[in-house]
């Protein structure tokens, strides 16, 4: 029978079926780098401290060093009657150097302990994330760039609007995108807090120095209340609800793509890299990496609602019910990180169809409301000239033709005011190209954005080190 650490005060053995049923290795065994490198900087502190004597921290050390070594070649055995990662290492240093393995935990609780693994985790998986979401804005402003002379309709409710640069639309993701990396990078701020040395939830009276461990470890602060540090999980939620925002934004983008690779748009082509077919019918083509993406944002926004109603009235301090936490947060965590590099390759194996998109963009009357602005220039109130052009465009419809078709004639019948300089307004190109301010549509302004996310890239390179 496996001893247990905290089985002193037992009498009798956990039962077979409660010990399958608390055991978390099998999802937190994936933490033991952070566990070994924490528990490397609580030795080395309560050495410094003379807590321990040095030569027992330096046979921790390296007989930790010696198990990551061993979990890292694949060759470590877990015991699921350990429970979980931090008690499956415990017992394997002891079994590696003996009684001064159990010196370790001193000072500190598994509370502190996995909280500060999972912060642990979360620091680098934010640093990832951020690291991957500055290549994929990268990849939408290079692209942008690369068609920046292609037109398009731009949406309301799905109907064709207003005619917009393509590079426009896609610097509307960038912005998105944009978002999400400060949404990480300023979690990364709450995330980057040492809640080692809290121990269970009253603190410790070891004379530990907490800051000289945060030292160590790259925090930027050390916890400032025990019950909280060990009972805190906003950090994880934080990073779930940011990723839950991205993953939102990648599905407009899927979506968008799976609509524009239709058929019935054929604004763009997937090539067959990223694109599967059918069992029966052959001539199929499906946009399934997209399809995916979309799918995959369910999963988060899931995840993040399971954290939510796991914290949703827990009283402090712990409760085992954390021990759930990380299910969820891993799989968010592992879907975002999944979702990224794949999306910014959908950008390398795309083929846009300018014709298409200039075609789309020329017809349904995109060019009515500067129509009216025009009517508005010659003095007629917006709302008159609101009116007189909804009536022609009820009679352009009515002749199957649109606004720019109908003759000089059959326009001044609207308006007056109408006079032949109206249909060098109507032309897309001129209605894109007066959308001059700033965050329009015009291609010196859309030109100046990608020129300016190009900046923000470099420096952004330059901050986290890219």
């Amino acid at each position: 029978m496996t001893e247990k650490p905290w089985g002193g005060r037992f009498s009798e053995a956990t039962d077979k079926q409660v010990e399958a049923f608390s055991a978390s290795i099998d999802v937190d065994a994936r933490l033991y780098r952070w566990d070994i490198e924490g528990s490397m900087a609580h030795c080395r502190m309560l050495a410094r401290q003379g807590i321990i004597q040095k030569k027992e921290a330096d046979a921790i050390v390296a007989g930790l060093a010696a198990i990551q070594k061993e979990i890292d070649a694949g060759t470590f055995v877990f015991d699921p009657a350990l429970e979980d990662v931090h008690m499956n290492i415990e017992q394997a240093l002891f079994d590696r150097i003996g009684p001064a393995a159990r010196k370790l935990h001193t000072a500190r609780s598994r509370n502190d302990q996995v909280a500060l693994d999972v912060r642990l985790f979360l620091r680098d998986r934010t640093l990832s994330v951020v690291a991957g979401l500055v290549a994929l804005r990268q990849r939408i402003a290079d692209f942008a760039g690369a068609h920046i002379d292609v037109i398009m309709p731009g949406y309301t409710h799905l109907q064709r609007a207003q005619p917009v640069l393509f590079a426009h639309h896609l610097m509307a993701y960038y912005e998105m995108f944009f978002r999400d990396t400060q949404r990480f990078a300023e979690g990364l701020k709450r995330i980057n807090v040492l809640p080692l040395g809290s121990a269970a939830l009253a603190g410790t009276p070891y004379p530990i120095d907490r800051a000289y461990t945060a030292e160590l470890l790259g925090f930027d602060a050390v916890s400032a209340n025990s019950m909280d540090a060990v009972s805190d999980r906003d950090f994880a939620i934080e990073f779930t609800a940011s990723a839950a925002i991205c993953m939102m934004h990648f599905s407009r983008l899927a979506e968008e793509l799976v609509l524009w690779s239709s058929s019935e748009f054929g604004f763009v082509e997937l090539s067959d890299a990223v694109s599967t077919g059918s069992s029966i019918m052959p001539q199929k083509k499906n946009p399934d990496v997209p399809e995916l993406v979309r799918g995959k944002t369910g999963r988060v926004f899931g995840d993040l609602m399971g954290l939510l109603t796991l914290m949703k009235s827990l009283p402090l301090c712990y409760n085992r019910d954390m021990q759930e936490d990380k299910h969820l947060l891993f799989d968010a965590a592992d879907t975002l990180s999944a979702c990224l590099p794949v999306c910014t390759a959908l950008f390398d194996n795309m083929k846009v169809n300018n014709e298409a998109m200039a075609q789309a963009a020329a017809r349904g009357y995109l060019n009515a409301t500067d129509m009216a602005d025009y009517l508005v220039g010659k003095g007629v109130a917006f709302r008159d000239a609101h009116a007189c052009v909804g009536k022609a465009v009820a009679a352009a419809i009515a002749k199957g033709r649109e606004l720019h078709e109908l003759t000089l004639k059959e326009l001044k019948t609207f308006s007056a005011a109408v006079e032949a300089d109206l249909f060098d307004v109507l032309a897309p190109e001129k209605v894109i190209e007066r959308r001059q301010a700033f965050g329009g549509t015009a291609k010196k302004t859309v030109r100046a954005a990608i020129a300016a996310a190009r900046r923000q890239i470099k420096k952004e390179r330059k901050t986290y080190g890219l």
